[in-house]
């Protein structure tokens, strides 16, 4: 689906007024070979399934994708794991942009997918096949989520009947939907290790079962009414069970727990461990402690460029959606806010000139949307492409026509710390953890705590599968030891 074409149908479903939620609707007589779902998501329904209230696991869910994400159905989602598990320590998020396709989501991953590090993945959007796996790819190399994609819903009649054979819908056959459904997205979820919610089957089994047109489960042309919201949760809802004999988990071996006196031990004061891979936490256990100074491969966390993130640029006025994605940044960052004044160039109405400034760098340069900026600092670096204002601003925040002037923010995050200090344990049934690093390269490392004993009761050290460069073929998808 275009771009375009997704963005009138989200505005189209914003104009509507919420529809009153029927009570009940027919139940799925079918929702397919269900012995055969989850086989992609162990070790998070493990996690779940094992939780009790002396050991309550915490469990990560990250819902991403456009406005069909944004929709009332993840709420159902998310309150049925939290009824079936009631002793799992569940955070869930849903960080969705209504109207961003692939193409511009893939930016916005930056800030909202990866710094989040999922335990599990839930994710649906439209757009450019190749963008799509990008975000599959780079969620396999900068975090250990387990990946539930989902197929599309039906919309119209002409769905149907669509040709469903792979080799018959390349890309080149130009039956886009089909192609995508019955080709591209089932290709990605084996070549990636991810479980593929085929909620297009359901769907059109439902419709069939029930003698229902598309339309039915619909509110406009693609967005859904209660009784989509309804059917789409209890697709995702049959992916979500814990089935033993898909055991271990391919995840399990990218997260590994080193337990200090066990696998890992202090020596005069210190703990040095070698690991592989690009996260380290330390699991915490009742104590205190003083300050223990925290390095990594000799350094600092603090000295490496990439532990440091932007989050989510935010104008005003505006909405929440990024009139620039990504940012980058060409000399080390610090830790700090960042202000961009914008004004709309007078005789050139979709050209923008600004001033930039850091709330400890202070003012860092000026200039023009239609050029490459890099700050005086260098610690700001933005391209013509990373600008999106038209359609953040107008189009989907409906700023009309966009204003002469806005302000745009964001801020620098670390994802380290260079001295390890117990927060405490609060709750002996939930662990109390501590992320030393995240975001090195996924390589081996050797990490050294100097102090910190009475408090440090483990290591979890994560491994993503993939590493930047490495081809597909080398995904790991066996459950052997790194």
């Amino acid at each position: 689906m275009q771009p375009t074409r997704l963005a009138r149908a989200f505005l189209t479903f914003l104009a509507l007024p919420l529809l009153a939620r029927a009570a009940d609707f027919p139940a799925p007589k079918s929702l397919g070979d269900t012995a055969s779902y989850g086989r992609g998501v162990q070790r998070t329904m493990r996690l779940l399934a094992e939780s009790t209230p002396e050991h309550r696991h915490t469990v990560r869910v990250l819902f991403y994708g456009q406005s069909i994400t944004e929709q009332g159905w993840w709420k159902i989602v998310a309150d049925d794991l939290r009824a079936r598990f009631p002793s799992a320590n569940l955070v869930i998020e849903n960080r969705a942009l209504g109207g961003f396709a692939s193409q511009m989501l893939v930016r916005t991953a930056e800030t909202d997918l990866y710094p989040f590090q999922p335990d599990l993945l839930i994710f649906h959007v439209y757009g450019a096949h190749d963008k799509y796996e990008d975000i599959i790819r780079r969620t396999r190399e900068r975090t250990c989520a387990e990946i539930l994609m989902q197929t599309d819903h039906v919309v119209k009649p002409a769905d149907l009947t669509e040709e469903t054979d792979p080799a018959k819908v390349p890309i080149q056959s130009g039956k886009w939907d089909a192609f995508m459904n019955h080709n591209w997205l089932p290709s990605l979820a084996r070549k990636y290790g991810a479980e593929l919610c085929d909620q297009r089957a359901i769907w059109k089994q439902y419709l069939g079962d029930h003698a229902l047109e598309p339309k039915a489960l619909l509110r406009d042309a693609v967005h859904l009414n209660a009784h989509g919201e309804f059917l789409m949760a209890e697709c995702v809802k049959a992916y979500l069970r814990r089935d033993a004999s898909f055991d271990p988990a391919p995840v399990e071996a990218w997260v590994k727990t080193l337990v200090v006196g066990k696998d890992a031990r202090f020596e005069n004061g210190k703990l040095r461990v070698e690991f592989e891979g690009n996260r380290v936490d330390v699991v915490c256990k009742a104590g205190s402690a003083a300050p223990a100074a925290v390095t990594i491969d000799g350094r600092k966390p603090s000295e490496f460029p990439e532990l440091y993130g932007f989050t989510r640029a935010l104008p005003k006025p505006g909405g929440k959606w990024p009139p620039i994605a990504p940012i980058g940044s060409e000399k080390p960052l610090l830790i700090e806010d960042w202000t961009m004044e914008v004004h709309r160039d007078s005789a050139t109405e979709k050209l923008f000139t600004f001033t930039l400034t850091g709330s400890k760098t202070g003012a860092d340069g000026e200039g023009r949307s239609d050029a490459r900026f890099v700050s005086k600092s260098g610690r700001i670096a933005i391209t013509p492409e990373d600008w999106n204002v038209e359609f953040a601003l107008s189009v989907l925040a409906g700023l009309k026509p966009v204003p002469e002037s806005f302000t745009v923010k964001w801020s620098v995050e670390p994802h380290f710390v260079d001295e390890f200090i117990s927060p405490g344990v609060k709750d002996a049934a939930i662990e109390t953890t501590v992320t030393l690093a995240q975001g090195l390269t996924n390589t081996k490392h050797t990490l050294e705590i100097a102090g910190g004993a009475e408090t440090v009761a483990a290591l979890r050290v994560y491994r993503p599968a993939l590493t930047a460069g490495d081809p597909p073929q080398n995904f790991r998808t066996q459950t052997s030891a790194p």
